[in-house]
């Protein structure tokens, strides 16, 4: 599928977005990262007004996060919603978050994996050595999810039910594609963001994050066949959003212009979580692996669904198993276990 300017003006312009769609979250738990702000935070109240057995809201500053619990409870009456530290910019927090999540919780039924950035004019590197845009929105991201597919799992087994695991991506994916060359390099993600090896510009590296997000939950999905759990992506729109507030300059006054002209609001952009997270009710296998927009199962990009895409994924999803392994060994005793 192509997806042009000229339709995302269209869609920004004229789509009707359906309310928000509802359902009852009695005895569930749910975590949404990045739910201080914008979208992220906007879906965690939406959720927090479906009765939650417990709703983590998983945020880099405790002071932020603080605020946004407080607002959540005043909003909602929501007494069941909780803060945890998470700060994908490194791996340490990720996997320090995963064991007081595991410590604390016997069930995980929805996992958003929102929490994203955009990078600056100059690559920065993480203490870990990764360009910070990557490690948060890729590297951490996959991270974390592998690392609680296992609750996720044994959630699905205990309590009879379908788990869902969202990856908030964007429709940016369709407007990029990856190199054969990087592609094919000895590994993907040193090539692509590794301090000792990165060389490259930083002009596509938001529309590549987006891509490679559509990527994991379909290579996800593909391993996880003989599993309960539901693995999508989805696109929230072009919205008002503080991932652009250092934007400067020529860059800032044209994305203010856009903003006034096509976004839509954090609300709404919003919506599109939550039905990826609980929507699709009675289609529920068409969602597996899907890339979601405009609430509904959308086909994501030309470059995606072809040959060169099916290549480009498994190859890079091997890739990625191979660097997390080195982060935490863990992960290769997940993917043998439960990954076909």
């Amino acid at each position: 599928m192509k997806h042009t300017f000229l339709d995302f003006v269209k869609l920004q312009l004229f789509e009707k977005l359906p309310p928000v769609v509802k359902t009852n979250l009695k005895g569930k738990t749910v975590v949404v990262t990045g739910a201080n702000v914008g979208i992220g935070f906007e879906a965690a109240k939406h959720f927090a007004r479906m009765d939650p057995e417990k709703l983590i809201i998983a945020c880099r500053s405790k002071q932020k996060g603080e605020q946004a619990l407080n607002e959540i409870r005043r909003e909602t009456g929501c007494e069941t919603a909780e803060l945890r530290i998470v700060d994908l910019a490194s791996f340490a927090s990720v996997k320090s978050f995963v064991k007081t999540f595991e410590d604390n919780n016997d069930r995980l039924d929805i996992l958003v994996e929102n929490a994203a950035i955009v990078p600056g004019k100059q690559p920065e590197f993480t203490q870990d050595g990764w360009e910070t845009t990557a490690q948060t929105n890729n590297l951490s991201t996959s991270l974390l999810a592998l690392l609680l597919l296992p609750r996720m799992i044994d959630t699905a087994k205990k309590y009879n039910t379908t788990p869902r695991l969202v990856v908030v991506a964007s429709s940016v994916h369709y407007w990029t594609q990856f190199d054969e060359s990087l592609v094919n390099s000895p590994n993907f993600f040193r090539s692509f963001a590794h301090k000792d090896v990165f060389s490259g510009s930083l002009g596509e590296r938001y529309l590549d994050t987006k891509l490679l997000n559509v990527f994991f939950a379909r290579a996800l999905n593909d391993r996880l066949k003989r599993s309960p759990i539901i693995v999508d992506s989805v696109c929230p729109g072009y919205c008002y959003s503080s991932l652009r507030k250092d934007f400067s300059g020529l860059q800032a006054w044209i994305d203010r212009l856009m903003e006034i002209c096509l976004a839509r609001t954090t609300e709404q952009g919003s919506r599109q979580l939550v039905w990826a997270a609980v929507g699709g009710t009675g289609n529920e296998d068409e969602l597996r692996g899907a890339f979601i927009a405009s609430t509904e199962v959308t086909e994501p990009s030309d470059f995606v669904i072809s040959e060169k895409g099916q290549h480009a994924q498994d190859k890079i999803w091997d890739d990625l198993i191979v660097e997390l392994t080195k982060v935490d060994p863990e992960v290769q005793n997940i993917v043998q276990k439960y990954l076909a």
